[in-house]
């Protein structure tokens, strides 16, 4: 059941399963202006046996209110105002981000490194230079969209749209890019139930937010790191991966065969077992 709580003036949609007293996962997700919390519930709520699982929208995104700023520090401070409202003034928490919910996780866990007992990235990067790597493997894979095009990734995915529609109809169009087993309907289906802020997006992919890098900050993370990515991996290439793995000592790179950008929806009966161990549940 969808719930909301109010966070630094925006009012927030979340889930959340497992016991109270059990340690705190806050999942983060990807997409900005077109993510929303619901697919890594589904997934990472297996995890809710042993410790709980919160999952929830940013301002700005899915069932959340359209509550601006929305700039990346804002969002980490949400996210540190959702630690608070359920961990406790003191209490840490377990951070886990893909993608762009992963270029938070890593600013949260420096920024608020002694709130993260462990940290889990999937499929990001430590800096906006991932998407050159994403225009290359683009252009080798451009048989497999063939409505979508490099200006569409260069100009629109990382730059701006001028309508929701179009946000909506080209995420559509790049969709095959995402799976190494594409299913149209299914993404027929979560292209329909999606919800897609153009503002959002376009304000996330400013010239102020855009050209985010965390590379020489990554020492500072504290939490007990580990990075997961699929080897097929498009818009965050692996080697974005290992970068961070090298970076923040004592991290575990864990690399999945025949996996692209969400490894953990392809295969969460390999990453799954994975984050219990690296969590010792």
């Amino acid at each position: 059941m969808v719930e909301f709580v109010n966070i630094n003036g925006a009012k927030l949609a979340y889930r959340i399963a497992g016991p109270e007293d059990a340690p705190l996962m806050i999942t983060l997700h990807g997409g900005r202006g077109m993510g929303d919390h619901r697919s890594d519930f589904k997934i990472y709520s297996q995890l809710s046996d042993k410790i709980r699982v919160l999952s929830f929208d940013y301002r700005g995104h899915g069932q959340s209110s359209l509550t601006k700023p929305y700039t990346f520090e804002q969002i980490v401070d949400d996210i540190e105002g959702v630690r608070r409202h359920f961990a406790g003034e003191d209490g840490q928490v377990i951070i886990c981000g893909g993608s762009f919910g992963g270029f938070l996780a890593q600013h949260y866990a420096i920024k608020y490194a002694p709130r993260v007992s462990h940290l889990i990235l999937r499929g990001t990067a430590a800096s906006h230079h991932h998407e050159e790597g994403a225009i290359r493997t683009l252009e080798a894979r451009i048989h497999k969209v063939p409505s979508f095009s490099v200006d569409m990734l260069r100009n629109k995915v990382f730059g701006a749209y001028e309508s929701d529609r179009e946000f909506q109809l080209v995420y559509f169009a790049m969709m095959p890019l995402y799976r190494e087993t594409f299913d149209p309907d299914a993404a027929l289906k979560s292209n329909l139930d999606g919800v897609y802020v153009a503002e959002s997006h376009n304000d996330l992919y400013s010239e102020q937010e855009k050209y985010f890098d965390y590379t020489d900050r990554l020492p500072e993370i504290t939490a007990e790191t580990l990075v997961v990515v699929g080897d097929k991996d498009w818009i965050c290439p692996p080697e974005n991966s290992k970068l961070i793995s090298e970076r923040i000592p004592g991290a575990e790179l864990f690399m999945v065969e025949n996996a692209n950008h969400g490894v953990h929806a392809e295969k969460p009966e390999i990453v799954l077992p994975k984050i219990r161990t690296h969590l010792g549940i």
